[in-house]
């Protein structure tokens, strides 16, 4: 069986797509595009997909990551091509390598995310996160399939800041606009973006007159450097398979 690596993009409206809903998506292209997929044995045999994880519905995301079981061997560059047609697009695939030894889950320990708070000064934003991080610990309270609950939003981040960049922010013209770089590690309970935003009201009292718009840019293992390697990066023999 030949496995085979997977990134793909959400982007515009398409970020608002559930984990459920994608997933059904891409059977659906897998079939379309007439890919060998494998399936589990049993009853109620399933195909070969493991994903690894999926950015939260609302999220936009350059750096999703799966694997698929195939029957047959494929070449991964006329794959990510075939699929990539097959999908809606705002749903990107954008690279695809043939897998090699040790799990893709077990490259994953952080990701970097851009954050953009319009209607909120820089200058706001930079004291805010100032105070973040000034502190030792930011209680933050979620409700997860277990109830409500409270953790620490603060170890788990390693890189907050206020952009420097003069963009505007994507699909908006609102002024002014905070841009934040944020980088967070992998934990149990996992610290997503809108944890670490609801931290920067509990220490400092923003809060966006306007949700949000977060955008994952990068997913894979932290170096000492505070950068992130692309998970795909130990399977590559050569140049990248190219994506857009």
């Amino acid at each position: 069986m030949q496995r085979i690596r997977l990134r793909y993009a959400k982007r515009g409206p398409l970020r608002f797509t559930s984990h459920r809903d994608f997933a059904r998506a891409f059977e659906r292209a897998l079939r379309r595009a007439a890919v060998p997929i494998a399936y589990s044995q049993g009853f109620t045999p399933h195909p070969k997909i493991s994903y690894a994880s999926a950015a939260p519905t609302g999220v936009g995301s350059e750096a999703e990551y799966l694997e698929i079981g195939l029957q047959a061997e494929v070449d991964p560059a006329d794959l990510r091509v075939a699929l990539d047609a097959a999908l809606s697009p705002g749903l990107d695939v954008i690279d695809a390598v043939v897998a090699t030894e040790g799990s893709l889950a077990d490259r994953i320990n952080a990701s970097r995310w851009l954050i953009e708070l319009p209607e909120i000064e820089p200058a706001a934003a930079e004291k805010a996160v100032e105070a973040f991080l000034a502190a030792e610990e930011v209680q933050v309270e979620r409700m997860t399939k277990q109830g409500r609950r409270s953790f620490d939003a603060r170890s788990a981040v390693t890189v907050f800041a206020v952009s420097k960049q003069s963009d505007a922010p994507s699909e908006g013209a609102a002024a002014p606009c905070a841009i934040i770089d944020l980088v967070v590690r992998q934990v149990t309970p996992a610290v997503r973006p809108d944890d670490v935003l609801s931290g920067l009201r509990v220490v400092a009292g923003l809060e966006p007159p306007v949700p949000p718009r977060v955008t994952r840019l990068a997913q894979g293992t932290l170096t000492p450097q505070g950068e992130i390697v692309d998970p795909l990066e130990a399977d590559r023999e050569g140049a990248s398979i190219g994506g857009r």
